[in-house]
């Protein structure tokens, strides 16, 4: 999945993207690199960010969606909690709902039910706002897996089948470096819920924490842990840096599947 952020402020590629045709050639860009989903925001989550209109998201996302899907096939997914967003973005083309709040705000869960489209379920504690001001568990893989179930749950209530969810921990969403490591090192223990696991950890700080390296540094350790997340249970991998990222699954895929 490669990341396309339509924002101003995200905390790796912000305002590189904002100008809609730069933006459509740079998802073009990661499809021929290799990329299988390009995943289009137009809110930055990074901590404290500061939070958009309906309308000014909108804006910012649905004619970039609206150009990757005139010139290309790829799965689109909208990065977004809104549900006014989430239907503009899937009538524009978009296949795939990300949601950080995994469709817990009002109308959201609806929504997607309506669409029918995929979803991805993020697990965060609080909010962008709050998420890193004191994050703590009694055990972080166990609180991470009873919310899967629950969200699992709802969604299934509401007729979204399992077959169309998508799990995701959450990596630096609410977690210190100890609880993320913690989640990445035990991926696995998320296959119980039966739906494809989607590990983001391209260039986030846990790496630069690590590495004490800045974001524009961290390449070679994004790369490292997203093919840790995949050995240990991911099936989608959200990054910033296509071209490095398919070559070290490449050479993954072919000792595998070569045993």
């Amino acid at each position: 999945m490669g990341v396309l952020n339509i924002t101003p402020d995200s905390f790796s590629d912000g305002g590189r993207f904002t100008v809609i045709e730069t933006a459509i050639q740079q998802a073009l860009k990661m499809v021929d690199l290799g990329a299988s989903i390009i995943d289009v925001g137009g809110e930055s989550t990074r901590p404290n960010a500061t939070p958009v209109s309906n309308e000014e998201e909108i804006n910012r996302v649905v004619p970039v969606i609206a150009g990757i899907r005139s010139s290309s096939k790829v799965a689109i997914s909208i990065d977004t909690s809104k549900p006014d967003v989430m239907k503009a973005a899937v009538e524009a083309g978009a296949n795939m709902i990300n949601d950080v709040y995994a469709l817990q705000r009002p109308g959201a869960i609806e929504t997607a039910a309506a669409l029918g489209v995929h979803v991805c379920l993020m697990h965060m504690q609080a909010n962008p706002e709050t998420m890193q001001d004191n994050p703590s568990y009694s055990n972080v893989i166990d609180e991470v897996n009873r919310f899967f179930t629950q969200r699992i749950a709802a969604c299934e209530t509401v007729g979204i089948s399992r077959d169309k969810i998508i799990i995701d921990p959450g990596f630096g969403f609410g977690k210190t470096l100890q609880h993320n490591l913690s989640l990445l090192a035990k991926l696995d223990q998320y296959e119980r819920h039966g739906c494809p696991i989607l590990a983001g950890i391209s260039r986030k700080s846990m790496l630069g924490q690590i590495l004490n390296k800045e974001v524009e540094d961290r390449l070679f350790g994004s790369v490292a842990a997203a093919l840790l997340a995949v050995i240990n249970g991911a099936s989608i991998v959200r990054v910033h840096d296509v071209a490095e990222t398919v070559d070290a699954l490449k050479i993954y895929n072919a000792v595998e599947g070569n045993q």
